[in-house]
């Protein structure tokens, strides 16, 4: 998953230059496709740069028992009705092997859960961002939906997080017992 969120950065980043320089030729097609493929752009860079800055700070080692970490008294029943059981095996991970209890422990995984679930949380807000770029070139509608639908895309994986942590908490507190 890694290589494909560089690959898909990385062209959608060319295919905006290209179109740039295709508007420049007054191609008149080319100005909407390099505004598309520059949202695609920062919305693909952005992700690579908030995971690699959380990562540098830090480090997989969150504090689960911390209060934001904690599940609210509404989150059960809202993933009952998001249905989050049914769905969230087939959501893509960027690194599986921080997941794999093959390779860490029940404690590690929880760590890197809540760091993966603040990764999602500052992308959703990050999301928006490109709202500001309907100033200089009008279609608000446009960003707006794509703001809206890849918050949205990256709170699914907040919620998928929150849905799952309790339970690796529980495999936690059975093994502190077991010692």
């Amino acid at each position: 998953m890694a290589k494909a969120m560089k690959l898909a950065a990385a062209s959608s980043f060319l295919l905006t230059m290209v179109f740039i320089g295709l508007h420049f030729s007054n191609v008149t097609w080319a100005f909407p496709c390099a505004i598309t493929f520059g949202t695609c752009f920062y919305h693909f860079f952005m992700r690579l740069v908030v995971g690699y800055s959380i990562n540098c700070k830090m480090r997989n080692r969150a504090d689960y028992t911390k209060p934001w970490y904690q599940p609210r008294s509404f989150e059960a029943s809202l993933y009952r009705i998001l249905q989050v059981k049914k769905w969230k095996a087939g959501m893509p991970t960027y690194n599986p092997s921080l997941f794999d209890p093959k390779q860490h422990s029940w404690d590690e995984i929880a760590q890197a859960m809540c760091q993966a679930e603040i990764v999602h949380e500052v992308i959703a807000i990050l999301s928006f961002l490109p709202l500001l770029g309907a100033i200089p070139f009008g279609a608000f509608p446009v960003f707006l939906i794509t703001a809206v639908l890849s918050a949205l895309f990256d709170l699914s994986f907040v919620a998928m997080q929150r849905f799952n942590r309790p339970r690796i908490i529980k495999l936690i507190n059975k093994e502190r017992t077991v010692k």
